[in-house]
């Protein structure tokens, strides 16, 4: 239980100047802890304390050094073009008094602090073509400043994160054992599932592990790990918990996943889901305007897979916390990651309805950066 007397002994391990009677609970993440602080010293920036799930985040002090390692390219590239402010278009961490950027207090529990940064603004589900637009941009740019940072530096902080065939096994074991009973009552959600798995191996396959580039990436394109400013224009792309190598189609796909739907991932009301397409558009045009600086063919061409395992896989991770017993995700209801489950199975049916179309534009809208050739 964190307690107002347990949270101030952990911020006065951190060098930061906190009001402890302002802490409150910021924002919806599913796997970690978030407080919001305000500063003792009003012109200074606010915090963010975290209580990091080391039960999804095994080796918390690697993950902390891959967030070190990228907060500190990322600030780099900025400097040297010139354009922009790093200490707001980039995350910024507090160190412990001892030096290192954790805490790990005497329940084994890990913290971290970082800046708040004022004046912005996130949303769960985006409302415009514009704010779809920032987001393209904001996750083209991070991945096109990534681009020279090699893969072989960062340390996989979650084996096998996006492997679909790893996935589908973790889930094979959960229907094996069954620890409560669940598997009876999800025979047609696992028809699904089951009967598309072949279609999903794209990235496993020899050809694309043989071409596709490994770079470094998010891993959690959500549209909320945007931070937009006032004026709903993308400032910094923040949660770097997952940064590591993989393919710039995980990105793409993930993004389009929380973009493209019509309502929120866990709507219980599935004819609510349906794509809104101009939102699609939008977001290509934005992520194509900055990844055209170093994406390449192959990329392009997958980026379409990426948008169509990226909810198929999501439906399989809540399927298999749902069988599981609810360990990975937060719920806020018995059969919340079921639900969850539903709906990224029916936004999945609609972008297999629609993928023909959507990969058309996206190829148009390479055309107009020369990236391919008619």
């Amino acid at each position: 239980m964190n307690t107002i007397e347990n949270l101030f002994e952990i911020t006065s391990k951190f060098r930061c100047h906190v009001d402890i009677s302002t802490l409150k609970s910021y924002g919806t993440g599913h796997i970690n802890d978030t407080y919001r602080l305000k500063n003792l010293a009003t012109e200074e920036y606010d915090y963010l304390l975290q209580k990091i799930n080391h039960q999804v985040f095994k080796n918390v002090p690697k993950l902390i050094e891959n967030m070190c390692r990228v907060i500190a390219h990322l600030k780099k590239e900025l400097l040297i073009s010139g354009e922009g402010n790093p200490e707001k278009e980039v995350m910024t961490l507090v160190a412990t008094k001892e030096g290192p950027y954790f805490y790990q207090d005497s329940n084994g529990e890990y913290w971290r602090m970082c800046h708040f940064l004022k004046d912005t603004k996130t949303y769960d589900v985006v409302e415009t073509e514009q704010q779809a637009y920032e987001g393209g941009k904001a996750f083209g740019k991070f991945q096109y400043m990534l681009c020279d940072l090699s893969p072989d530096l960062m340390y996989e902080v979650i084996p096998d994160f996006h492997h679909i065939g790893k996935r589908l096994e973790q889930l094979e074991q959960a229907r094996a054992e069954d620890p409560l009973g669940r598997v009876a009552l999800v025979s047609e959600e696992l028809r699904t599932i089951d009967a598309s798995s072949g279609s999903m191996s794209y990235f496993q396959q020899d050809e694309q592990l043989l071409t596709l580039p490994r770079r470094v990436i998010h891993y959690d394109t959500k549209f909320n790990n945007v931070l937009l400013n006032l004026e709903d224009r993308a400032q910094c792309v923040i949660d770097l918990d997952t940064v590591m190598p993989g393919y710039v189609a995980y990105d793409f796909g993930d993004a389009i996943r929380t973009i493209i739907n019509s309502t929120t991932e866990d709507d219980k009301e599935l004819s609510n889901i349906k794509l809104n397409i101009p939102l699609f558009n939008a977001y290509t045009k934005g992520y194509l305007e900055q990844a055209r600086l170093f994406i390449n063919e192959w990329e392009l061409s997958s980026l379409m897979k990426g948008v169509l395992l990226l909810p198929y896989m999501q439906a399989v991770r809540f399927l298999t916390d749902y069988i599981n017993g609810d360990r990975y995700y937060k719920i806020e209801s018995t059969h919340h990651n079921l639900q969850r489950t539903r709906a990224q199975l029916k936004l999945l049916k609609e972008l297999f309805e629609h993928s023909e179309s959507m990969e058309d534009s996206i190829f148009k809208e390479a055309r107009k950066h020369q990236l391919i050739k008619d």
